[in-house]
């Protein structure tokens, strides 16, 4: 008798114990709570950076045309349009880098060799073909009285890197400069510059703009 006894109240603790972890469990779901929520989605793209001369060879671009015969104190002018399309982001920077390939004397002596200087008319430069009757074509750039001259680039040796360019709208997307560029061979080149032969190579390099908020 003794050992059903305590053998029962055991099994009926058992059972207490049991039914009060079920009670406590089912409380937790008696609590609630308002819940809202909203999502947004946005699309981002990547700007385009992008600078482009015009057609070679036309009016407004002949930077590819050569120049033979030059002697010290000569100077040849060429013309180039220098655009940022309207579907381009701006810019920050523009610069010019001048290379020889083949190299002489003409390019590589930076006193006495080839100086070049770059001007900008705010509108088309007038073209006049000043070569001698039955010789071969020379071209002479001057700004119509409707436009005005800038200066982009002060007289210096014709070979360089990343040199800067100021006073350029083609910094600005939908903007076009009309570029004249002169290449002089200075009045102190001596004997050693006859019969020598430089193809110069002019490339214009944009960098983006300064990242802003968007």
């Amino acid at each position: 008798m003794g050992i059903s006894l305590k053998t029962t109240t055991g099994k009926v603790l058992a059972s207490l114990t049991l039914v009060g972890v079920a009670a406590s469990v089912a409380g937790l779901g008696t609590y609630g709570a308002f819940t809202s929520s909203t999502a947004a989605s946005a699309v981002v793209s990547a700007g385009t950076v992008g600078i482009a001369l015009g057609a070679t060879g036309t009016a407004a671009n002949r930077l590819s045309i050569g120049a033979a015969g030059l002697v010290p104190g000569d100077s040849i002018q060429r013309v180039a349009t220098l655009t940022n399309a309207a579907s381009n982001q701006g810019l920050s920077a523009i610069t010019l880098t001048a290379a020889a390939a083949p190299s002489s004397v003409l390019d590589s002596d930076p006193i006495n060799g080839l100086q070049v200087t770059i001007d900008k008319c705010s509108v088309a430069w007038a073209e006049t073909n000043v070569a001698a009757a039955g010789g071969a074509a020379a071209y002479n750039y001057t700004c119509p009285t409707t436009g005005t001259i800038t200066q982009v680039l002060a007289s210096r040796a014709v070979v360089g890197a990343d040199v800067a360019l100021i006073n350029l709208t083609s910094l600005n997307s939908g903007s076009t400069d009309n570029l004249r560029v002169t290449m002089t061979l200075p009045t102190t080149a001596g004997n050693g510059f006859q019969g020598q032969t430089s193809t110069i190579g002019f490339s214009f390099t944009g960098t983006a703009r300064v990242g802003a908020n968007k």
